[in-house]
């Protein structure tokens, strides 16, 4: 062993132990080696950073605009409703249509992506269902995970073994180059989860969501008793209120009438004092007054009732919100009333519900006078909503913000326009017509002429910690192999294995890939093992596509503790799961996995 090799290995070491405590945060360590590797000698500093200048980095960062893209459209949440229509009350059938949801969806964007989409939408599902959260969550992380053995940008470790293949000189692999091996593996972790969910943890939905729980919009609906409130009415021709301006209509003060919005032709339009109202406009009103009589009101105003949806507060709710507001001592609302107050006019949203103490004043709530410490519940654009969390806000202060206004869409109406980017980019991967980075950036650029996207969360959601990570530890393939220490390693494997043909020789490089992914990330995992990988098939004079696929499997194969991945840590807290569960689910079926890889690799 020679002394360059000897100070790699040490440098090496030092970051995967740093890797295993954590400490610092994964990408510092690779910032960290980027700095050292160069004073052992052995590549330049240039060399180094090299990694930047990798058209897989790039690759990675516009796939997770894309990602972006069908989250704020709604793609993404659009699959797990279907999974829950479909499914109904069937707790094997929603495994089955989750599991496949999730990998479908995660073999076009990041896994943890996937991950933390699916999380809301199961939690929604348990309190629909009943359902406890532990039952849904591993299955969730078991399929994104399964995910990235689906496509070529599926999962990060993909494309560090492609970049790995062509640095070697080979033509790398095809989009769907993955397919056959993570379809059969999905198909036996549905069979495998329907056995064993029975030793999932089973805590009720209400035990585990504890601590998640937020308000949403029908507690408040229940809480201030808006349901026997809320009405769609229409503007008839020859109505009165046909051409008038909303601020001389003052529909509040005179019959106690709320108008929440208009739904004009099929768009939702927030009334401001200037709105101009028009004959067929359908006006979603709540009565607040003591005037609230409503055959009264059409009568008067010539409007016709239509039929209730039944929730019409969160049939609304990608569109107008609600939250509870505080009144505080130095408020100028103080010995005001909700007409004096002018509230609309100063803050975009309405007021039309008021609690003092365990109290609530609701629906005669137009002649209360606020007094200091009155929580005010407020309807609303979510826009004039998040407003009132920006400092200087000393009128009212956000109290309690409802579980929707993480859900609503940023994007709405967007869904389809980004369903077809993300067919188009995977067209244009799979006909090998453009550069697969190039293919990713012309989504992204494609999302963002669509309004899918703008330039601040496109920024947002690309992941630079694992950019770092990547470029940092990408080096060390180069200084290993420079210094000799990859032929070393891939010669002991050879020894060890000798004996044991091409089978054994796969089987010992899965299981030592996922042995390392125990320890540090699957990324890092693909970026020290691939190199080997291909050592090994030089070695062997044999094709190096059966060995790098081996060494991508693997790295997906992290079900086993979870610090594998991301992925698992993500469940852990909603999924009420112990070290010890991801142990006793993840490491048969992780044998499972080894045994059908090692079969079909070669096969294939």
């Amino acid at each position: 062993m020679t002394t360059s090799l000897l100070l790699v290995l040490l440098l090496l070491t030092a970051v995967v132990v740093m890797f295993v405590l954590d400490r610092p945060r994964m990408d510092a360590v690779a910032l960290l080696a980027i700095c050292l590797l160069p004073l052992t000698g052995v590549i330049s500093m240039t060399e180094t950073l090299a990694g930047f200048s990798d058209p897989n980095i790039i690759l990675i960062a516009a796939m997770f605009v894309v990602g972006e893209g069908l989250v704020r459209t709604g793609v993404a949440r659009g699959v797990g409703d279907w999974v829950t229509t479909r499914a109904g009350d069937d707790p094997a059938r929603l495994i089955v249509l989750l599991m496949a949801a999730v990998c479908g969806l995660g073999a076009t964007m990041s896994s943890t992506a996937v991950t933390a989409i699916f999380i809301p939408v199961v939690m929604r599902i348990c309190q629909k269902t009943g359902t406890a959260p532990g039952q849904l969550m591993m299955p969730v992380s078991m399929a994104a995970l399964i995910s990235g053995m689906t496509t070529l940008i599926a999962t990060t470790p993909n494309l560090v073994v492609q970049s790995e293949l062509v640095r070697h000189g080979s033509a790398g692999f095809q989009f769907f180059s993955f397919t056959p091996f993570g379809l059969p593996i999905l198909g036996l972790s549905i069979i495998y989860m329907l056995a064993v969910r029975q030793w999932l943890p089973s805590h009720s939905q209400a035990e585990t969501a504890s601590t998640f729980r937020r308000p949403t919009l029908g507690d408040w609906v229940t809480a201030y008793h808006l349901a026997d409130r809320e009405y769609r009415l229409r503007v008839a021709a020859g109505s009165p209120l046909a051409g008038e301006r909303l601020e001389a209509l003052a529909l509040r003060g005179t019959a106690g009438a709320n108008l929440i919005a208009i739904n004009r032709e099929g768009v939702l339009l927030q009334p401001t004092g200037n709105t101009v109202l028009q004959a067929g406009d359908i006006l979603f009103v709540d009565l607040i007054g003591e005037r609230s009589d409503i055959a009264a009101l059409c009568q008067e105003y010539r409007l016709d009732s239509l039929p209730l949806s039944g929730a019409h507060f969160t049939d609304l709710s990608q569109d107008i919100g609600m939250a509870e507001m505080f009144v505080p001592a130095d408020s100028e609302l103080v010995g005001k009333t909700v007409v004096s107050a002018t509230i609309r006019s100063r803050f975009g949203f309405s007021v039309i519900g008021l609690r003092r103490g365990r109290e609530r004043f609701a629906p005669q709530l137009t002649g209360e006078v606020f007094q200091v410490g009155d929580t005010l519940l407020v309807i609303g654009p979510w826009r004039s909503i998040r407003q009132m969390q920006t400092p200087g806000t000393r009128d009212l202060m956000p109290l309690n913000l409802p579980a929707e206004l993480f859900e609503v869409l940023p994007a709405p109406g967007k869904a389809i326009p980004a369903f077809l980017i993300l067919l188009l980019v995977a067209g244009l991967m799979v006909s090998g017509v453009v550069p697969n980075v190039q293919a990713a950036l012309v989504g992204c650029l494609l999302m963002g002429a669509f309004g899918c996207i703008n330039f601040e969360s496109a920024y947002r959601s690309i992941d630079w910690k694992t950019l770092i990570l990547i470029v940092g530890m990408l080096p060390f393939s180069v200084a290993l192999e420079r210094t000799g220490g990859v032929a070393m390693a891939a010669d002991a494997l050879v020894n060890i294995t000798s004996s044991m043909g091409a089978y054994g020789v796969m089987a010992v490089l899965f299981a030592a890939t996922a042995g390392l992914g125990l320890f540090i990330s699957n990324t890092a995992t693909a970026v020290l093992m691939a190199p080997v990988a291909l050592s090994i098939a030089d070695e062997l004079q044999a094709s190096p596509y059966p060995f790098a696929m081996i060494v991508a499997l693997a790295a997906s194969t992290a079900f086993m503790t979870p610090v594998s991945s991301p992925v698992n840590t993500l469940v852990v807290t909603p999924g009420g799961y112990h070290f010890g569960d991801f142990v006793r689910i993840g490491v048969p079926f992780s044998l499972i996995v080894m045994l059908v890889s090692v079969v079909m690799v070669p096969w294939l």
